[in-house]
């Protein structure tokens, strides 16, 4: 599809609008022409700050009318290219829709919009004894808008659930301009198709979001963490789900790879946990609730369970510093990895119970190809992070052979039951592999509903699917 260019007209009316938040300078363009996306860069013509859901509805009817792509941008933390400009567009940056709206104690509910940071947004609630759970790895910097946009999880998905899972009504601008709440703020609505829950995990392709209305719970009282050191990379996974078969739901249960552990502790200079030379992986076990005796009850099943397993030495964490450290050194992985290498990051999901084939394939896809992987994640829900590492690797064996090793991967994956994305996305790098996931006729149907929803396709385009 041919689009526009912006031209001085263009820049003209946005400053119309938004006076000196429009930006052409090359400093600006560079910054919010990457996310954390591996090296990628897409310069945009202009970068726009609006601050009302007035203006942002007056940009998109502008755009559509006049053929110009933009492309929603919240804090640009995300891993699979959904916030990059492509075509030169505009990059839409929803810095300023940074205030929480109202916390609702009687109805444990927040109104927010879409730029505040997801731990602020977690801490305000937390002081009325209430709980956000989603917590992705950047939730010390990531917006809460962009959760909405690739339903992001994080370690309390395992019991908790995902971001969709707390979204009540959404607020957004269609890209042709026009303002709409998507549901109501209530917590069953059995009121015609569920547009909330379609905008949700949309990764901007749909509409832009101006207000969310999430769902909030009690929040825990107590938590007990343990650090579980394995022989066998694959018999950690086999015990993530055992513990689920024994009647226990921990609030997180993430796996650590020996070389995910180590990079860590070298890059954050935190070498508190010993990690052994035949230590192949630990599990990261937490519980939560509001009773200290019930989570004793939960850690000794746990322990009895893990008997059937051969471990070394569990760490109990005794003090709130040291399950900050032990959280610290998880959250921080991806970081620690990324300052190893190029590398490339699949965010793959299988059923739990499938977790360990899923390692066991990963690792002999990679030895078929020469290549080096690193895994982690939220083994609680079968996600597993794999980063392959281009190391020493050429450049032409890298981008001839990679992607041919990550469809074989895939494919593995897709045969047990699972499918391309937990909770990253598949944005721009992901879309090639659409097909292993979803037949021709599934593909159609999503991109039916985009063309109702953004009929010349100027919402972020050249995402999910070409």
């Amino acid at each position: 599809m041919e689009y526009s260019k912006i031209q001085d007209k263009d820049i003209s009316y946005f400053k119309s609008i938004l006076h000196e938040n429009v930006f052409t300078d090359e400093e600006n363009k560079e910054k919010y022409g990457h996310d954390e996306t591996e090296d990628l860069v897409f310069i945009p013509g202009v970068v726009l700050k609006p601050s009302t859901v007035e203006e942002v509805s007056k940009i998109m009817a502008y755009c559509h009318e006049n053929n110009l792509t933009i492309t929603p941008s919240g804090a640009r933390t995300g891993l699979s290219g959904g916030a990059l400009p492509l075509y030169n567009g505009i990059a839409l940056s929803m810095e300023k829709f940074n205030r929480i709206l109202t916390i609702d104690e009687k109805n444990h509910q927040v109104i927010t919009e879409p730029a505040v940071i997801t731990q602020l947004l977690q801490d305000a609630v937390k002081e009325k004894g209430l709980f956000y759970p989603p917590d992705p790895a950047s939730k010390g910097s990531c917006f809460i808008g962009g959760n909405v946009s690739e339903n992001s999880g994080g370690p309390k998905a395992v019991k908790y659930g995902v971001t969709k899972d707390y979204v009540l009504n959404l607020e957004v601008v269609l890209p042709t301009g026009e303002i709409i709440w998507t549901g109501a703020n209530v917590l069953k609505n059995a009121t015609g198709y569920n547009l909330t829950q379609l905008i949700v995990g949309s990764e901007g392709t749909l509409a832009i979001i101006t207000k969310i209305v999430l769902k909030l719970i009690p929040h825990p009282t107590q938590t007990l963490l343990m650090l579980v050191p394995f022989y066998n990379a694959e018999k950690a996974c086999e015990a993530v789900a055992a513990i689920f078969q024994a009647g226990i739901t921990p609030s997180g249960l993430e796996f650590m790879e020996r070389d995910a552990l180590t990079w860590t502790q070298s890059f954050t200079k935190d070498f508190s946990i010993e990690v052994k030379e035949n230590h192949a992986a630990h599990l990261l076990i937490e519980v939560d609730g509001f009773d200290s005796e019930v989570l004793m009850k939960e850690c000794e099943q746990i322990m009895t369970v893990l008997e059937q397993f051969e471990t070394d030495e569990i760490l109990f964490a005794e003090s709130e510093a040291q399950k900050d450290s032990l959280w610290s050194l998880r959250r921080k992985v991806g970081e620690a990895v990324k300052s190893q290498s190029i590398y490339k990051e699949e965010d793959t999901v299988v059923p739990r119970f499938e977790l360990p084939k899923l390692l066991e394939r990963t690792k002999a896809i990679c030895k078929k190809y020469g290549l080096h992987s690193v895994c982690y994640g939220h083994a609680g829900d079968g996600n597993l992070h794999i980063n392959i590492i281009k190391g020493e690797l050429s450049d032409e064996k890298w981008n001839n052979e990679l992607p041919i090793a990550i469809r074989e991967l895939f494919t593995e994956v897709v045969k047990l039951g699972g499918t391309l994305s937990g909770e990253h996305g598949i944005g721009l790098v992901q879309q090639s592999y659409m097909d292993i996931a979803f037949p021709e006729v599934s593909l159609n149907l999503m991109r039916e509903i985009k063309r109702v929803f953004d009929p010349k396709n100027i919402l972020n385009p050249g995402k999910i699917f070409n």
